[in-house]
């Protein structure tokens, strides 16, 4: 092998495991749909990283079911949206109350600083795919076209996964504030309607996928292997322009995720109001909450203050 080969092969070889990239295990997309409550059509060409975790958005709050009481009522019970949990997690700070309060989500309309920058990764998409074509590197164009299926393919089976079900008895125009306890000493004041607050704490976010629809997700996730070995047939432009796109696209979509200060959720927006309190220990919390309510038994059922005589002790949950 001749010397003025070396160059060009030491150049080359990077860009052959550029499809290596679109295997990176970022949860970027999974996070943006729990913080949206769905998908929408604008995110349909915004490709990056992650394609095939988009199903597992669940799984992001790790399993985590905070307790919660209405501090109304007295009534206790758990946290069981997944994405509001994980929105809870992202907006709390140990040690502070955090207050939030839920409306209904009448403006449609997204951030402007966000939609620009989704509309870049859109257009970033489509001037690859028209270049691939116009260019004749049909490799290249075939990975973006493959990628693009599988986000169909995605967020087709999201639509039909979400719930929108069952949120319990609706109570019309009735005022509700929840005391939720998150781990780590976290704690967040819900306050809203009651129907607004049910639902985005009650029921389900996502069922549980058919079989059809696994086996869907399932190929779709075989598509993206695919679609890295695919680039490798791929023209050396064509190798850094997919890996540009994935690489852009990723620092637009985590930067949406880490700038959105809000939860969309079962048409209801759930948005944090003032900074957080920080308390010196959890009783106090307790005792503040207990005066300005007037009752004392959710938090008995919490457990956050201990139980006088004739009083019942902290409700298992």
């Amino acid at each position: 092998m001749s010397t003025s080969a070396l160059p060009g092969r030491l150049i080359k070889t990077p860009l052959d495991l550029a499809g290596l990239i679109i295997l990176a295990d970022i949860d970027a997309v999974a996070r943006r749909t729990a913080y949206t409550g769905d998908t929408h059509p604008r995110d349909l060409l915004v490709l990056c990283p992650g394609l095939h975790r988009q199903q597992e958005a669940p799984a992001l709050s790790k399993g985590e079911y905070p307790a919660c009481a209405a501090l109304t009522t007295g009534y206790v019970f758990r946290v069981e949206n997944e994405a509001t949990t994980l929105f809870l997690q992202r907006m709390s700070k140990t040690g502070h109350l955090t207050t939030m309060k839920v409306t209904g989500a009448s403006d449609k309309a997204p951030n402007g600083c966000r939609w620009s920058a989704y509309s870049f990764a859109f257009s970033l998409t489509v001037w690859s795919f028209t270049g691939f074509c116009l260019f004749g590197d049909y490799w290249a164009a075939a990975v973006l076209g493959t990628l693009i299926v599988v986000r169909v393919v995605n967020m087709v089976v999201i639509d039909r996964r979400l719930s929108g079900g069952w949120h319990g008895q609706t109570e019309p125009g009735v005022h509700g504030d929840l005391l939720i306890l998150l781990s780590q000493d976290r704690w967040v004041r819900m306050m809203g309607l009651v129907d607004d607050l049910k639902a985005v704490t009650s029921g389900r976010w996502l069922r549980d996928p058919t079989p059809w629809e696994t086996a869907l997700t399932s190929s779709a996730t075989l598509l993206v292997y695919l679609a890295a070995i695919f680039l490798v047939c791929a023209e050396t432009t064509g190798k850094a322009c997919v890996l540009i796109l994935m690489v852009v696209s990723a620092g637009i979509v985590v930067t949406a995720n880490a700038n959105m200060k809000e939860l969309r959720m079962n048409d209801e927006l759930v948005r944090v109001d003032g900074p957080p309190k920080a308390y010196g220990r959890r009783l106090d919390l307790a005792n503040e909450l207990i005066q300005e309510t007037g009752r004392r038994e959710w938090a008995l059922r919490l457990g956050m203050v201990q139980p006088e005589k004739g009083e019942e002790g902290p409700v298992m949950m």
